[in-house]
C-alpha cells in the first residue's frame, strides 16, 4: 500500500526550493535523448511542461482531446495572473503572496508548496513577456496590474479580459517550436483512458483515437497529467463542456490517491441561470470587482428596475460586512454573502437569484472609454448573452461552480503516490487549500510546467536512465487495453432508452443541491443514496448511439459521466468526513454566529487523501497532517 510522504525538503521555508534545485539529481543531455515522457493535457500546465521538458532534450508525447492544443480550457481564463513583483510599490512581496494564498485557502494548504509558488511567480511574468504575451501596460510602458479578491495589493497582471488566451498562445508557441524540432509528438483528438503500471511504476497510457475509435498503447518513462479540474461533476459550471475527470479518475483507480475531493470553488460573478435548457454557465471575470459594486435592494422582493432604486435604498452588503476588503473579499466569502441575501428575499431579476454588479460610479469617475479599455470584451460578452448594456444598467450576477481545489495528491515533487506519475495544475490538490484566490490558477499552471516539474522529474528520471523503452506488447499494456475495451463494450451494449446527457443533468442537480454552496449531514447522506440509485439506473438504461470504432461523441460523454458518478460518491464521502467549514467547503453545522466558515483545526488540519480499494468498496482515508511553522492558524477575517 502506498504511504504518504510529502518529501518536503529540510531547512528554512525561504531556502527550501533554492536548496532543492542546487542539490537535486540531474540527467545529463546525452541521457535525456533516450528518455520518453508522456504529457496528458495541453493547457497552460501541460503545454508549458511539454515545451520545457522538450527544450531540455527529453522526447515528449502530448495528448489532448481537442482538435488543437489552442482549444484547452485555459484559454477561457479572463482576469489575470498573480505575481509578487511589487511593480505597484504598494507593499507586495513573496512572503505576502505566500501568506495571502495560505489565508485565502483557509489554512488547508501545504506551506512549502505555496511558498515555492509565490517564489517562482515573478519568473513567470518575465518568461511570458519574453514570449510576447501582450500584458496591459501603463502610459509609460510599464506592465500594469490590478487587484483581485482576498488581497490588499495590486499584483495581478492581465491582458484585458483575455489573459488565459494570451498566456496559452505563449505556451502554445513554445510547444509548436518543439513540435517543429521533432522533440514533441502531438496527439490531438486523443483521450487517455487508462494508466499502465509496470513493476509499480507508471510506464505509459492507453489512449483512444477519437476520430477512428482505435485504442492505442503508448510507453513513457514517466507520465505527466495536466488534465484540469472536475467542476463538471455539477453539470452546470463555468467549465467548457468537454472538461472531465476521466484522466484523474483512471489514475486514482491505478493507485494515485485523491486529495480533498470535496474542495470545490464557487465563483461569485457568473451570469445567473436562465432555465433548464442551459448546458453551461458563463463567468464574468473577478477583475470586474475592482471597479464594480455589488448590491441588492434594501427592500425585500423589490419589483423596481435597478435604475429606479435610489442610492439610499441600496444595500452594498459586501462593503457593509467587510469594510477592509469590500467588494474584493475572496470568492467563497462573496459567494455565500450573495446567496444569503438572495435566500433572505433580496434577490433581483426574474428568478430573484441574482445581485447587481454596478459600474455607474467608476464610469462617472474615470469615463466610459477608460472602463471600456479595461473590460470592454467582458462587457460585450455580457451584452451578447443577456441583451443588456452593462455601461447603462448594472450586471446581474450569481455564484456558480468554477474551479476544483481538490485533485490527485502529490508530494513536493508533484509526483502522485504512483512512482513516475505526476500531476500538474488544477488536476492536483497542492497549492490552494480550501479556496483558490482569483488569478492564482494561471500562476500555478505555469509555475508547475515551466519552473517546477522540469527540476523534480529529473530527480526521478536520473534513476531511470538504464530503463530501456518497454515494448507495448508487454502484458501490462495488453491487460490495460483489454480493460478499456471491455468497459467501452459494456457501455455500448446496455441498449437502454436514456442518454448520458440526461444522467449527467440528474447527477448535477444532486451534487449542486446537496454538495454545492452549503452542505449538511442529512443532505449529504441523501445525496449518496441518490447517486447510488442513479448509477444503477445508468448501467441498466443508458443508450449510446453510433459505434465504438468511429467518431462517437455520445460514447465519449457516456464514459465521462460514468466516471463523474463514481467521483460524486467520493466527494460526498469527503464532505461527510470533514465535519468543519473551511473555504469553499461550508458545513451548515459549523459556522460562526455571523454565518462565516468555522474551522476545527484540532481535528481537521490535514489533507484528506483517499485510496481506491476496489469497485463498490469504500475508499480508505489517509491523512497528511498540515504543519504551520511560518504562519499562525487564525480565523479568517476580511473585515
Amino acid at each position: 500500500m502506498a504511504q504518504l510522504d510529502s518529501k518536503i525538503p529540510p531547512g528554512e521555508l525561504s531556502e527550501k526550493w533554492t536548496q532543492y534545485r542546487s542539490t537535486v539529481k540531474l540527467v545529463n543531455p546525452a541521457n535525456k535523448r533516450h528518455i520518453e515522457i508522456i504529457v496528458v493535457g495541453s493547457g497552460l500546465a501541460g503545454a508549458s511542461a511539454a515545451a520545457s521538458l522538450a527544450e531540455l532534450g527529453y522526447k515528449v508525447k502530448v495528448f489532448c482531446f481537442q482538435d488543437s492544443p489552442r482549444r484547452a480550457h485555459s484559454i477561457a481564463a479572463q482576469g489575470g495572473i498573480n505575481a509578487a513583483k511589487n511593480y505597484a510599490n504598494d507593499g507586495d512581496s513573496t512572503f505576502r503572496l505566500f501568506y495571502d494564498t495560505i489565508k485565502g485557502g483557509d489554512f488547508r494548504a501545504r506551506e512549502a508548496n505555496v511558498y515555492r509558488l509565490a517564489e517562482v511567480s515573478a519568473n513567470i511574468i518575465d518568461q511570458c513577456v519574453a514570449q510576447g504575451v501582450p500584458f496591459a501596460r501603463e502610459y509609460g510602458g510599464l506592465l500594469d496590474t490590478r487587484s483581485f479578491g482576498g488581497v490588499q495589493v495590486s499584483r495581478t497582471f492581465y491582458a484585458r479580459g483575455q489573459t488565459g488566451q494570451q498566456l496559452l498562445l505563449g505556451a502554445y508557441s513554445a510547444l509548436n517550436r518543439q513540435i517543429a524540432k521533432k522533440q514533441v509528438k502531438m496527439y490531438s483528438r486523443h483521450e487517455m483512458l487508462d494508466v499502465v503500471n509496470i513493476d509499480g511504476k507508471a510506464r505509459g497510457i492507453i489512449a483512444r483515437n477519437l476520430i477512428t475509435g482505435e485504442l492505442e498503447r503508448h510507453f513513457g518513462h514517466a507520465v505527466v497529467l495536466a488534465s484540469g479540474g472536475y467542476g463538471n461533476v455539477f453539470y452546470l459550471s463555468t467549465n467548457a463542456m468537454g472538461c472531465n475527470v476521466t484522466a484523474n479518475w483512471k489514475a486514482y483507480k491505478k493507485g494515485a490517491f485523491f486529495g480533498n475531493p470535496c474542495f470545490t470553488q464557487i465563483h461569485p460573478t457568473c451570469i445567473p441561470i436562465s432555465g433548464d435548457h442551459q448546458s453551461k454557465l458563463t463567468l464574468m471575470s473577478e477583475s470586474l470587482r475592482n471597479d464594480g459594486r455589488v448590491w441588492v435592494p434594501k427592500k425585500k422582493d423589490d419589483p423596481r428596475k435597478a435604475l429606479d432604486i435610489p442610492e439610499e435604498e441600496r444595500d452594498y452588503f459586501l462593503e457593509r460586512r467587510y469594510p477592509a476588503f469590500g467588494n474584493l473579499v475572496p470568492r467563497d466569502v462573496a459567494s455565500r454573502a450573495i446567496k444569503e441575501r438572495c435566500d433572505a428575499g433580496y434577490g433581483v431579476g426574474t428568478s430573484k437569484q441574482a445581485a447587481y454588479l454596478d459600474f455607474a460610479d467608476v464610469i462617472k469617475r474615470i469615463g466610459e472609454d477608460v472602463v471600456s479599455a479595461k473590460y470592454g470584451n467582458l462587457f460585450e460578452m455580457y451584452e451578447k448573452i443577456t441583451g443588456e448594456n452593462p455601461y447603462k444598467v448594472p450586471m446581474r450576477i450569481y455564484p456558480a461552480i468554477h474551479y476544483t481545489m481538490g485533485g490527485l495528491w502529490v508530494d513536493y515533487n508533484l509526483m502522485t503516490t504512483v512512482p513516475g506519475l505526476y500531476a500538474l495544475g488544477e488536476c492536483n490538490f497542492s497549492d490552494h487549500g480550501a479556496n483558490r484566490l482569483g488569478a492564482s490558477a494561471l500562476m500555478q499552471g505555469l509555475a508547475d510546467g515551466y519552473f517546477v516539474v522540469p527540476y523534480t522529474i529529473g530527480a526521478y528520471l536520473a534513476n531511470e536512465i538504464a530503463t530501456k523503452p518497454i515494448p507495448t506488447n508487454h502484458p501490462a499494456f495488453a491487460e490495460a487495453e483489454k480493460a478499456v475495451s471491455d468497459r467501452i463494450n459494456k457501455l455500448m451494449s446496455i441498449n437502454g432508452k436514456t442518454s448520458a446527457e440526461h444522467f449527467h443533468k440528474q447527477l448535477g442537480k444532486i451534487m449542486w443541491n446537496n454538495c454545492g454552496m452549503a452542505r449538511n449531514e442529512k443532505g449529504l447522506i441523501e445525496a449518496k443514496a441518490a447517486i447510488r440509485a442513479l448509477r444503477e439506473e445508468f448501467w441498466k438504461d443508458l443508450r449510446v448511439l453510433g459505434k465504438a470504432n468511429e467518431l462517437n461523441p455520445d460514447l465519449e460523454k457516456a464514459g465521462r459521466v460514468a466516471d463523474f458518478m463514481e467521483l460524486g460518491e467520493l466527494m460526498i464521502d469527503d464532505a461527510l468526513n470533514r465535519k468543519e467549514s473551511c473555504g469553499g467547503h461550508f458545513r451548515e453545522e459549523s459556522q460562526t454566529e455571523e454565518g462565516e466558515a468555522k474551522r476545527d483545526d484540532d481535528k481537521f488540519a490535514y489533507v484528506a487523501a483517499w485510496e481506491y480499494k476496489g469497485d463498490n468498496q469504500p475508499s480508505e482515508l489517509h491523512k497528511e497532517e498540515l504543519k504551520f511553522d511560518t504562519v499562525h492558524l487564525a480565523q479568517r477575517s476580511y473585515k
